[in-house]
């Protein structure tokens, strides 16, 4: 289910597993705690006490402070900077910028505006998210275990102790050595492919925004430190990494509401299961598929709530370094029209998949482009 950049919208390359052996200014300690806003209509969300979990909660602070400095985090550490050639790095990069227009087109087309190396270390992050996912929701999903995920795992330590398994790690281990990009939200990621393999039901809001974080959320932390913040902004550190926590968010949101219909035909719910019942609506609901009026209502509110998200990570969009802000702004604005599409098909996610067409997308990047050059307010 993760997707922070773009929709996943074809299989991606199998993923061998194991070590060659075997084969998602000052820092405040808690983040704003927020309601969605309520519908004036029959139906409203339940008074959830938080919706925005705490960076405590969640053991960030610590990563916030680290990735806020400049340069490596291991500069001056026990790591050893591995010693790539030249040629090989650009065949690694050129491969990860490859897999990045091909499956992520929109989103890559933002990158082009942001420098070399910057552009070299997104294409490099984004293939290992792509990469991780796949392990749970790509053509070999069915061999997916714990052994899998515990290795893959273990590969991540090695890329970052400087001993990359194949060419695509080697590009992120290259960025890691020279962004301060922290190994917890990688880590994080992994657990949010654990939560998959051992979950498909979530009882309450709580619940699947932990799990929205764990492999959404994960990937604006990662992607901060390399796209850099403006050296004018008026936001704090903390507000930037809260901004693109909630862009992970509502992508997540919209990407569970896009994928109703085909998560139910695996037996999955990505659905806060005391909200279902609030609408008079069960499990059942989903899996037969039946489009009511409750579902709509349902549906609704489920749609407010990812825009208050996309809504509330705005503010940190427009003080990215300037050069990043155009790719960010393009998943932003993509990703709503993902819920416009869902409203124009009356609310049916169940039996179909809302999609933005090509034109749309491109018709988007003007729009994005504009936006992301335009003064922060």
């Amino acid at each position: 289910m993760c997707s922070t950049y773009s929709p996943i919208p074809k299989p991606f390359h199998t993923v061998i597993i194991g070590r060659p052996s075997t084969r998602k200014s000052g820092v405040l300690l808690r983040a704003q705690v927020t309601i969605a806003p309520k519908s004036s209509g029959l139906h409203t969300l339940p008074e959830l006490p938080e919706q925005v979990i705490s960076l405590n909660d969640l053991q960030l602070v610590e990563i916030v402070e680290k990735q806020s400095r400049t340069g490596s985090l291991f500069a001056e550490s026990e790591h050893w900077k591995p010693q790539f050639k030249t040629a090989f790095l650009d065949v690694a990069y050129e491969r990860c910028r490859k897999l990045c227009a091909e499956y992520a087109k929109t989103f890559y087309l933002g990158t082009l505006l942001m420098t070399e190396e910057r552009q070299k270390a997104i294409w490099a992050i984004y293939v290992w998210c792509r990469r991780t996912d796949e392990l749970v929701d790509g053509p070999n999903a069915t061999y997916m275990n714990s052994t899998v995920l515990d290795r893959w795992e273990e590969r991540l330590q090695d890329l970052f102790d400087g001993r990359p398994y194949d060419i695509l790690d080697a590009a992120l281990t290259d960025t890691v050595f020279k962004f301060p990009l922290d190994i917890k939200p990688f880590r994080d990621m992994i657990k949010g492919m654990r939560m998959d393999t051992r979950k498909c039901r979530y009882e309450n809001f709580r619940e699947l925004y932990l799990y929205c974080y764990y492999v959404a959320g994960t990937v604006g932390l990662m992607s901060v430190p390399v796209m850099g913040i403006a050296p004018d902004s008026s936001v704090s550190a903390q507000g930037i990494y809260n901004a693109a926590l909630y862009l992970g968010i509502g992508n997540q949101l919209t990407n569970i509401l896009r994928d109703v219909g085909e998560d139910a035909l695996r037996g999955r719910v990505y659905l806060p299961q005391d909200e279902l019942a609030q609408f008079g609506l069960s499990n059942e609901d989903v899996f037969s598929r039946r489009v009511t009026d409750g579902w709509r209502e349902f549906i609704k509110q489920q749609i407010t709530r990812a825009r208050f998200y996309f809504n509330m990570a705005e503010d940190g969009a427009s003080h990215l370094n300037k050069a990043s802000r155009w790719p960010v702004w393009s998943s932003l604005i993509i990703y709503r029209k993902i819920l416009d599409e869902i409203e124009a098909n009356d609310y049916d996610n169940l039996t179909k998949r809302a999609y933005v067409g090509r034109t749309k997308k491109l018709l988007a990047l003007p729009l994005a482009y504009s936006k992301a050059f335009s003064k922060p307010a």
